[in-house]
C-alpha cells in the first residue's frame, strides 16, 4: 500500500486523474474502470473531463466501466440511481456510451440472482484494471458496512442509519433515502488489479488511520486494503491528520523515481 498525503483536494483530484488516465493509456484505450460515485470522487472527475475536454486526454473509446452499487427500491430514471449519477457526473462527459457502462441490477424481479450476475458480468470483462474507492466515516468501502465478510462478494445489504444520514444529502430527507443496496463485495473489490483509494475531509481521518495503520478487521472493513498488492491512497491534509506515519509516507513519495508511477 502506497499513502499519499497531499495538501489539498485539487492536488488529489490532478494525481487521482492521472492514475486513471495512465491506466487507460496503458490499456490502449480499453480498460476496464471500477467507479465509485458518492462526493469524494467528484473532484477527480472533474479533472478527467477538464482534460477530455481541453484535448489533453486519451482515448476512451474502448473503456468498460462497472459500478461499485446500486440503490434498490428506487424508480427506474431516478437522478440519484447510481447509473444516473456517474452517467451524469463521469460517463457521458467522456463520451462513454452507455451500454458500456454496468452496475448492479435492482430489479425486484431478479434480486436473488443479481449478485451472481453481477460477478459474471466483472469476470467475463476480464477484471477491473483501476477501481476507484472512497472511504466511509466509519470505515465502510462501498456499501460494506462494519462486520462485513472480508471476502465477501457482490449481494444484497442493509444500509445503517449512519450511512443513510450521511446519504441524505443527496436525497430530499434520510426517509427517502433506500434501505437496501446491491454492491460489490470486499471479496470482488479485492480482484480488481490496482485499487485508488481517495479520502479529502477531516470526517475521514479517523476511518483513513484505522483502514491504513489500524488492524485488518472486519470492524474497518476498508483495512481489507492491506491485503491487496497494489493500493494507492490519495488524502488531503485534514484527511491525513490522523495517520501516525504521514511523514514517512511524504518523504517516501517524494524520494521515488519518476520512472515508477503509482
Amino acid at each position: 500500500m502506497e499513502v499519499v498525503p497531499l495538501g489539498s483536494v485539487d492536488e488529489v483530484a490532478a494525481l487521482g486523474a492521472d492514475v486513471i488516465e495512465s491506466t487507460v493509456r496503458a490499456r490502449s484505450g480499453a480498460a476496464v474502470l471500477g467507479l465509485a460515485t458518492g462526493s469524494t470522487p467528484l473532484p477527480t472527475y472533474r479533472e478527467l473531463i477538464r482534460r477530455h475536454e481541453a484535448g489533453l486526454a486519451p482515448s476512451y473509446d474502448g473503456v468498460r466501466c462497472f459500478t461499485l452499487d446500486e440503490y434498490v427500491g428506487l424508480p427506474p430514471g431516478h437522478p440519484e440511481s447510481y447509473r444516473a449519477t456517474i452517467a451524469r457526473e463521469l460517463t457521458d462527459p467522456l463520451g462513454i456510451p452507455a451500454d458500456r457502462v454496468q452496475g448492479p441490477s435492482p430489479e425486484l424481479e431478479g434480486l436473488p440472482t443479481a449478485g451472481e450476475r453481477y460477478e459474471e458480468a466483472l469476470v467475463a470483462a476480464g477484471g477491473v484494471d483501476v477501481q476507484v474507492l472512497g472511504i466511509g466515516s466509519d470505515g465502510h468501502l462501498a456499501f460494506n458496512e462494519p462486520g462485513s465478510s472480508l471476502a465477501s462478494l457482490t449481494r444484497l445489504k442493509t444500509l445503517t442509519e449512519e450511512t443513510r444520514r450521511d446519504n441524505a444529502r443527496f436525497f430530499g430527507s434520510i426517509d427517502e433515502v433506500p434501505r437496501h443496496v446491491l454492491t460489490q463485495g470486499l471479496g470482488t473489490i479485492l480482484r480488481a488489479r490496482h485499487l485508488l483509494l481517495l479520502a479529502t475531509g477531516a470526517g475521514k481521518a479517523a476511518a483513513l488511520s484505522a483502514a491504513v495503520e489500524g488492524p485488518v478487521s472486519a470492524s474497518c472493513p476498508a483495512s481489507v486494503l492491506q491485503l491487496h498488492p497494489h493500493v494507492t491512497v490519495l488524502c488531503d491534509a485534514t484527511a491525513a491528520s490522523g495517520l501516525a506515519r504521514r511523514e514517512h509516507y511524504r518523504e517516501v513519495y517524494d524520494a521515488k523515481p519518476s520512472w515508477q508511477g503509482l
